[in-house]
């Protein structure tokens, strides 16, 4: 047999599981090729994506203009690092700032090094600016949060999974329930002299896509600026279109006073983040205070603005908003028809099923293989929550295939 006749999914499968840590749980598909809303498997069957590589992949797989602007930075110059200026980051960082309505943007790599970034700044301008003691800050967030796997992010997790035997924890959080602008009133009316910031996902993806009341966004920003507080919004999983606008945030018309991004800021081609502020906040970090060798690379700048272009180009806020209202009235219609699912949640093309079994049940992951059996990718979380969000470029046509696939998958299971 030759060697080609053995590299099937079992193969690679096994491969991960004798060399990589078992730090994930994938579902049991090899992928090799991706397209627009489609992905293949090593066997070369065809699937519909979705998850998006959790929302990286908004633009869809492999965008051309995307590639192309990979491909030819990469020909002409990878790296520099921060030592010296490069011709592509100043171009980048006028496009994002003139983007997302900000003075100055910090670039940095993954979304849990710009939540760390955003942590820092608003510490730093807390103690410059607000005039908080020294080491006396304090930032509120919200329970359930999912914010990246730092120390200091797992240190205001309430996630035996995240934060379980890594301690002991970074000081300096308070948590309080999400989507209880109450519990957030009572915390700056009793502290609000050390607070620095609040810091929230405008819908909690990981948590099992939580869309939060009509008003809680406006008035927690609201009552920050009543009280000196930065407003902090993690969109690393809700910008760039996700939800039907190109931040979650506004929905509810607010602009945060930082703004965290990653994932489909590079359309999954190379890992980019941001973080967005105001002179005021940016200002307080001086040369050689942060910084990161990677952030702001040649690369990964000209795939960023190629990125944003495409999202504007081809207004995929509007399609997600459009065809995130399709979806759930359509996933609506197959609740009447079945007990398995008791609700469907979502804004944009950032939706969730729920599973009518309790979350430490299989039920959720085996409807995920058997949706896998019949061509569409999705992933559990929390145990009984289906999230479901394909690329933004899907056309109504292939959505429309997709709720047949789903409903096809559903009356399957029940039999």
């Amino acid at each position: 047999m030759s060697t080609a006749a053995v590299k099937n999914s079992q193969y690679f499968i096994d491969l991960e599981d004798q060399y990589g840590a078992h730090n994930y749980h994938p579902l049991p598909v090899v992928l090799d090729k991706g397209e627009g809303v489609f992905v293949w498997d090593v066997e070369g069957k065809k699937y519909y994506d979705f998850l998006s590589a959790y929302s990286a992949v908004n633009q869809g797989h492999s965008h051309p203009k995307i590639v192309d602007a990979l491909v030819e930075q990469a020909k002409k110059l990878a790296l520099t690092s921060r030592a010296f200026y490069n011709s592509k980051l100043g171009e980048y960082e006028q496009k994002i700032t003139t983007l997302f309505g900000f003075d100055k943007v910090l670039p940095m790599n993954s979304g849990a090094e710009a939540v760390e970034t955003a942590v820092k700044l608003a510490r730093k301008w807390s103690y410059e600016v607000k005039g908080i003691s020294e080491n006396a800050a304090k930032i509120i967030v919200c329970e359930n949060n999912f914010h990246g796997r730092t120390t200091t992010i797992v240190s205001f997790s309430n996630d035996p999974d995240a934060n379980q035997n890594y301690g002991p924890f970074t000081p300096g959080f308070i948590k309080i329930r999400y989507n209880d602008i109450a519990a957030l009133e009572e915390v700056l009316s009793r502290e609000a002299g050390n607070i620095a910031a609040f810091l929230v996902e405008p819908i909690q993806g990981e948590a099992g896509v939580y869309v939060p009341n009509d008003g809680f966004l406006k008035n927690a920003s609201e009552l920050c600026k009543k009280h000196n507080i930065l407003f902090i919004a993690d969109e690393v999983q809700t910008g760039i279109a996700r939800t039907g606008k190109l931040i979650a945030c506004h929905h509810e018309n607010v602009q945060p006073d930082i703004l965290i991004l990653g994932k489909a800021l590079s359309g999954g081609m190379y890992p980019v983040s941001a973080v967005l502020a105001n002179n005021e906040i940016m200002n307080v970090i001086k040369p050689g205070q942060h910084g990161s060798t990677f952030g702001g690379n040649p690369i990964a700048c000209a795939v960023a603005v190629a990125a944003l272009n495409v999202v504007e180009d081809e207004n995929l806020s509007e399609r997600a908003e459009k065809l995130g209202q399709l979806f759930r009235s359509e996933i609506e219609k197959l609740i009447t028809k079945t007990n398995l699912i008791t609700k469907v949640r979502g804004k944009g093309l950032l939706n969730a099923i729920l599973i009518n079994d309790t979350p430490d049940s299989s039920t959720a992951w085996n409807i995920c293989v058997q949706l896998k059996e019949n061509g569409l990718l999705a992933k559990p979380t929390h145990g009984n929550i289906i999230r479901l969000a394909p690329p933004l470029v899907i056309t109504e046509e292939q959505l429309l295939d997709c709720v047949k696939i789903i409903e096809k998958t559903i009356v399957e299971y029940q039999k």
